[in-house]
């Protein structure tokens, strides 16, 4: 059993906090957020205690073992070094950090202190995209060639309007495209080139949209669109292979398609049912740290993982602002 303390009772913090009560190793032991109504709400909803501040929780609980950072990007750095500083493991929701020099003392500093660091890229715990990964291991569509996926809805709106002021959120490509890269990464390996094109390149207001083209080392095309100017959300990708195609598209009814190429020029579809599981993809992803914490394992998605899907929005992002294609230097 690990007891649990989560800062933000904002969106994700109360997913979350909903999340814990129902793993059977994590005892959320309380929430702290400085708006004392938030912390109070949230509080009482997980049937735990409410602080206001980091120092008032630890000064009245016995034993904490994983701190859940749900806080505005901008705030990752500070609340997971004063984590590190009390010698407690981390969970830091992503991106991990607001520039990659702050993820990087973010890493040193976890390794100094001798604290684990994990990183909430939740995409790799989702049944479709697990299985997607699954069967192009297996060879279902022949040798990859061309991949495209899409992300978004509305602009988010979030405590003090934080998502628009892109000096915290870092704006689309870090906040919410960062999800596919790192997801394309985990399939596909090292990304040799980006050329990409934006709106807040241009212009910067509630309206993003961004398209990003990544060329991985072993040849593979990507094509990633991220939206926050579309009404509701959506997800979609396609895997286009020498023998066939793998797509899913969450606003449909339908999951994930594995479409096979016949000799005989007809196509047949097998249907690769979605999980029948209870279990959310946040339940896995958070079940899984703690897991990891108890057996002392190397986690699914590590924090070099998420430096690495950060580098791929920024080089989204340089060359969105110089119109340039930008070359990753894999030895950094």
């Amino acid at each position: 059993m690990k007891n649990i303390l989560l800062i933000g009772a904002g969106t994700m913090g109360t997913v979350h906090a909903q999340t814990y009560q129902s793993i059977k190793d994590a005892n959320l032991v309380g929430i702290v957020d400085f708006r004392k109504e938030k912390a109070n709400e949230l509080a009482k909803a997980s049937e735990t205690q409410a602080f206001y501040s980091l120092e008032d929780a630890v000064e009245e609980l016995e034993q904490i073992d994983l701190i859940d950072i749900c806080l505005p990007t901008h705030l990752h750095k500070e609340y997971v070094q004063k984590a590190a500083d009390l010698g407690v493991h981390v969970c830091c929701e992503k991106p991990l950090a607001l520039t990659l020099e702050e993820a990087d003392e973010m890493m040193n500093y976890c390794d100094e202190k001798g604290v684990r660091l994990f990183v909430g890229h939740v995409v790799r715990f989702f049944p479709e995209y697990v299985q997607a990964k699954e069967k192009v291991e297996q060879g279902v569509i022949g040798k990859p060639a061309v991949v495209r996926t899409s992300r978004g809805g509305v602009f988010p709106t979030g405590w003090t309007d934080w998502y628009a002021d892109f000096n915290k959120s870092g704006g689309l490509l870090l906040d919410l495209v960062i999800h596919d890269f790192d997801y394309l990464r985990w399939c596909f390996g090292e990304v040799e080139r980006v050329f990409a094109k934006n709106l807040s390149s241009r212009r910067n207001d509630r309206n993003d949209y961004s398209l990003v083209t990544l060329r991985f080392n072993n040849g593979i095309i990507a094509h990633v669109e991220g939206t926050w100017a579309h009404e509701g959300f959506s997800s979609k990708f396609e895997f286009a292979g020498t023998k066939g195609i793998i797509d899913y598209d969450s606003s449909e009814v339908s999951p994930v398609r594995a479409v096979k190429k016949s000799p005989v020029q007809q196509t047949s579809g097998v249907v690769v049912p979605e999980s029948p599981l209870k279990a959310t993809p946040f339940y896995k992803e958070l079940s899984h740290f703690i897991e990891c914490l108890e057996k002392d394992q190397e986690p699914i998605v590590t924090p070099q993982d998420g430096y690495k899907a950060m580098e791929i929005a920024f080089a989204a992002k340089k060359s969105a602002e110089t119109g340039e294609p930008v070359y990753l230097n894999h030895n950094s």
